[in-house]
């Protein structure tokens, strides 16, 4: 009986501390595991600490906000504001030893993807976080931590926003596969037009990229298998798939879109 107020405990505070989305954990993860692939360096560990911080503020943050906005406070709104101030804090500690750390300035990427991580903060606060905007804002917002980690490693930003450009495509492609995967899961008419478009321009993006050697030709090769995912995924009389089995597959295509791409730099 002692621990039969743990698990209703721990479920509200949960929805308070932690995202609802977790597809999101691989938008973060990604942009960290590739820039510490190619610029495995301290003040890149640093940065990675640093945007799990902002990635777990946006939750709590989100409650301040919305509650703020609607000129309520509930219990759950000073549990939300003590949780984001502890991110907050995490947030800031990570920037300030990267800044200690790092070999140059890295603030250009993180500058140009707050007003992203903004778009979706302000859907997020309207309870409008699952639209198309602001998923695809959110996640192309944390892509800009690989090229801060490599410009703080030490590579000129010009190859550096390469990698943003590989994870913007891989955001475009992913968003877009997941919205539609999920509806035809669900039996839903989907629209398969934007899917195919979303994936054309992922691989004119990065094989336009990787044309003019800002990009190698491995991450090409990832989008071309992202391209092949969604031809199978949305193929008519596929056995059905939860939806948590369709975030871990993404997880394993992201990864492997890192590892690829990854790897294109260093061989």
């Amino acid at each position: 009986m002692a621990g039969a107020g743990i698990k209703p405990t721990y479920a509200k505070y949960k929805s308070i501390a932690l995202p609802a989305s977790h597809g999101g954990w691989g938008f973060l993860l990604e942009p960290v595991l590739l820039g510490l692939l190619v610029v495995p360096a301290a003040a890149g560990w640093w940065l990675g600490v640093a945007a799990l911080g902002v990635f777990l503020l946006q939750q709590p943050l989100k409650l301040v906000l919305s509650d703020a906005y609607k000129k309520r406070w509930y219990p759950r709104s000073a549990s939300a504001a003590r949780f984001a101030g502890l991110y907050g804090l995490l947030a800031i500690i990570g920037l300030a030893l990267a800044v200690l750390t790092s070999q140059a300035a890295f603030w250009l990427p993180l500058l140009l993807a707050i007003p992203l991580a903004l778009i979706q903060l302000f859907f997020d606060i309207q309870n409008r976080g699952r639209e198309l905007i602001p998923e695809l804002s959110g996640a192309v917002a944390l892509g800009a931590i690989a090229p801060a980690i490599a410009i703080a490693g030490g590579w000129s930003p010009g190859l550096a926003f390469g990698l943003w450009l590989v994870l913007l495509a891989r955001a475009l492609t992913s968003v877009v596969y997941v919205r539609a995967k999920l509806r035809f899961e669900r039996g839903q008419p989907i629209a398969i037009g934007p899917v195919w478009l979303a994936h054309l321009a992922g691989l004119v993006i990065v094989g336009g990229a990787a044309y003019f050697a800002w990009v190698p030709w491995l991450a090409v090769a990832a989008l071309a298998i992202l391209c092949g995912r969604a031809v199978i995924g949305l193929r008519p009389g596929q056995p059905p798939v939860k939806a948590r089995t369709v975030g871990f597959q993404e997880m394993g295509f992201g990864l492997l879109t890192v590892v690829l791409t990854g790897l294109g730099y260093l061989i």
